[in-house]
C-alpha cells in the first residue's frame, strides 16, 4: 500500500530548515553584526534583543520537527525495524537531534545570561571587552563556541534525512530488507 506524508515529512523538514538556517544566521548574521554597533555597550543587547525575537519562531521550528519526525517514524515503523540501516539512521537521528535541542536551550539560557546584565561594554554579541562584567564575559566565551554546535547537529539532522530520503528508494527498501531477511536466516 502506498501512502504519502507529505503534511509530516514538510513538518520535519521546514522545521528542520529554519531551526538550521535561523541558527546559522544568527551566528554569523546577528552575532557578526552586533559588533559593529557604534556604542559598545548596545553591541550584546542588540544582540540578545535579536535572538529574542527569533527564540518563539525557532521554537515553532522545533517543534514542527519533532512532530514531523515522530509522525515519519510511526508512518515507517515497519521499515524503521526491518529494513537494513533505517534504525540505525533514525536512532543516531534522534540522537543528534536531542543534542541539538540541548545545544539550543543553552545558548538560550547563555544569551539570557548576558541579557539579564543589562547595558555593558562588549566587544561584540560573543566577545567581551576588559569592562565587561565577569558573568556575562564568561557566559560570552562560552556562547562564542555554543553558538555553532547548534548549526552542526542540525546540519547533520538535514544530511540524515537526505540519507532516510534515498533509503526509500524501492532498490534501497528491497535491498534493504533483503539483507535483514538474510541475517535472520543465518542467525
Amino acid at each position: 500500500m502506498n501512502t504519502r506524508n507529505t503534511v509530516i515529512r514538510s513538518m520535519h523538514d521546514v522545521g528542520a530548515a529554519a531551526w538550521f538556517g535561523g541558527s546559522l544566521m544568527g551566528a554569523t548574521g546577528l552575532n557578526g553584526a552586533a559588533s559593529d554597533v557604534a556604542d559598545p555597550n548596545d553591541r550584546a543587547r542588540i544582540a540578545a534583543d535579536g535572538w529574542a525575537r527569533w527564540a518563539p519562531i525557532n521554537a515553532v521550528a522545533i517543534g514542527m520537527h519533532a512532530i514531523g519526525g515522530i509522525g515519519l517514524i510511526a508512518a515507517n515503523r515497519r521499515r524503521v525495524a526491518n529494513q537494513e540501516g533505517v534504525g540505525t539512521n533514525t536512532a543516531i537521528k534522534t540522537a543528534i537531534t536531542l543534542a541539538a535541542a540541548g545545544a539550543t536551550a543553552y545558548s538560550g539560557y547563555l544569551g539570557s545570561k548576558i541579557a539579564s546584565q543589562g547595558r555593558q561594554a562588549a566587544e561584540g554579541a560573543t566577545e567581551p571587552s576588559s569592562a565587561t562584567p565577569d558573568e556575562s564575559a564568561a557566559a560570552q566565551k562560552q556562547l562564542r563556541i555554543t553558538q555553532w554546535v547548534t548549526p552542526v547537529l542540525t546540519g547533520a539532522v538535514v544530511i540524515l534525512a537526505a540519507q532516510q530520503g534515498e533509503q526509500q528508494r524501492g532498490s534501497q527498501v528491497v535491498s534493504g530488507f533483503g539483507r535483514t531477511l538474510a541475517h535472520k536466516l543465518v542467525n
